[in-house]
């Protein structure tokens, strides 16, 4: 079995490079985010060992940004020379950011005391702060994440004791005092200008929720490689609307909410939850294990609200590092995802929902059985795991479809 060897993470802006970057040959792999300021605008992989020439190097850097180019510019550059000109145009008038901001931040923790202080810190460092930041402490069972609140000024502790992330997020966005709701998981480093991105985004008084672009924080381990090249938050580096002709192009096979965007990188106005309704405490952490937030997103599609993908929105997350604990995630994962799609069902009898389930799963993951027979290395290391997740899902909804999605309060 060959070894796995971590890929190094590094960031580099290509608006102080008067010339093209020089490759660099390491022993381990290279994750590279490409950066214009303080916009992401592409990324790419470097194998282990992978020996690149300057040009190839070059052509490699131009590839990953022409979405981003063409997105932000309407163009693309087959030079360094007329790559630099045009970004260098495009982006020359700096905006003026404010401040503070009129939004509410909300991070949802358990027992995770050390990530806890590095999420807060970040924002403590946001170019434009947020008026509010809330901690929900989900029923932790020792007082660190009280303390570590502590140490940090004009942010508000409240412990929720019913355990389950759809609950602490619904506590977090009753508790909240702005129009503007932001979550971020505890496990997330933030970029600087994450809030003012954030909020900018509902500038458009269509937009009724938003998720942001989520990078890998580090692919030290096989577990987290995995996860970033077959599971990853990241949603791309150009921006997306997701409205009711996204919805009713794809509800007949199953509208893929998940596709949005990722629950460590999301907002709402608070106005949203009179309307639709709060998350569904059945699923999420403690319950069913995950989907929540993209059960939501059904719901605000459903009703006729548009739901906006920012990618200048940048957190980065820290995956699972051991192989246990990736293959538990994935397991609810799929348990959440299939729970998801039954109670979208149940809500809205859309066809599509047992059409996704029932015809196209069994056919694709008998072609990853396939694929990954008889190793199942890489991608396919998982596989078992989604299949019970899958029908762990189905037993469960089973079991709490006529369990009301709240708690009463």
């Amino acid at each position: 079995m060959p070894v796995f060897k971590p890929y190094i993470c590094t960031h580099l802006d290509l608006a102080s490079h008067t010339s093209p970057p020089e490759p660099v040959t390491q022993e381990d792999g290279q994750y590279i985010v490409l950066w214009w300021n303080a916009r992401a605008i592409g990324h790419l992989f470097i194998k282990p060992g992978e020996v690149l020439t300057p040009s190839a190097y070059e052509a490699k850097i131009l590839h990953a940004a022409s979405w981003a180019m063409q997105h932000y510019t309407g163009t693309t550059a087959t030079s360094w020379t007329v790559f630099r000109s045009i970004f260098s145009q495009a982006f020359s008038v700096s905006e003026k950011i404010p401040l503070t901001c009129r939004a509410t931040v909300v991070i949802c923790t358990r027992d995770r005391a050390q990530n806890l202080h590095r999420c807060l810190t970040g924002l403590t460092q946001q170019v434009c702060k947020p008026s509010e930041i809330i901690v929900i402490d989900n029923a932790s069972r020792h007082d660190d994440t009280r303390k570590t609140v502590e140490a940090f000024s004009n942010v508000k502790y409240i412990r929720e004791d019913n355990p389950g992330l759809d609950i602490a997020r619904n506590t977090g966005a009753r508790e909240a005092s702005e129009p503007i709701i932001l979550y971020t998981d505890d496990d997330t480093d933030i970029h600087p200008q994450w809030v003012y991105e954030s909020v900018k985004t509902f500038d458009d008084p269509a937009v009724m929720a938003f998720t942001g672009l989520v990078l890998a924080a580090e692919l030290n381990t096989e577990a987290q490689y995995i996860f970033e090249r077959h599971w990853p938050f990241n949603r791309g580096f150009i921006a997306k609307r997701y409205d009711t002709v996204f919805f009713n192009d794809t509800v007949t096979q199953g509208v893929p909410v998940w596709t949005i965007g990722a629950g460590a990188n999301m907002g709402f106005r608070k106005s949203i939850f009179s309307s639709v309704g709060y998350f569904d405490e059945r699923l999420d952490v403690g319950a069913a294990g995950c989907n929540g937030d993209s059960e939501m997103w059904y719901r605000i599609l459903a009703a006729g609200y548009t739901i906006q993908y920012n990618p200048r929105a940048i957190v980065s997350h820290y995956h699972r590092d051991t192989m246990d604990k990736f293959k538990q995630q994935i397991f609810f994962y799929m348990r959440g995802f299939t729970a998801a799609i039954m109670i979208q069902h149940q809500r809205f009898r859309h066809k599509g929902n047992l059409r996704h389930l029932y015809r196209t799963l069994p056919p694709y993951y008998s072609w990853l059985l396939l694929r990954g027979f008889p190793y199942n290395r890489g991608r396919y290391k998982t596989i078992f795991a989604e299949i019970h997740g899958i029908f762990s899902g189905l037993i469960f909804y089973l079991k709490y479809r006529n369990t009301p999605s709240n708690h009463s309060r």
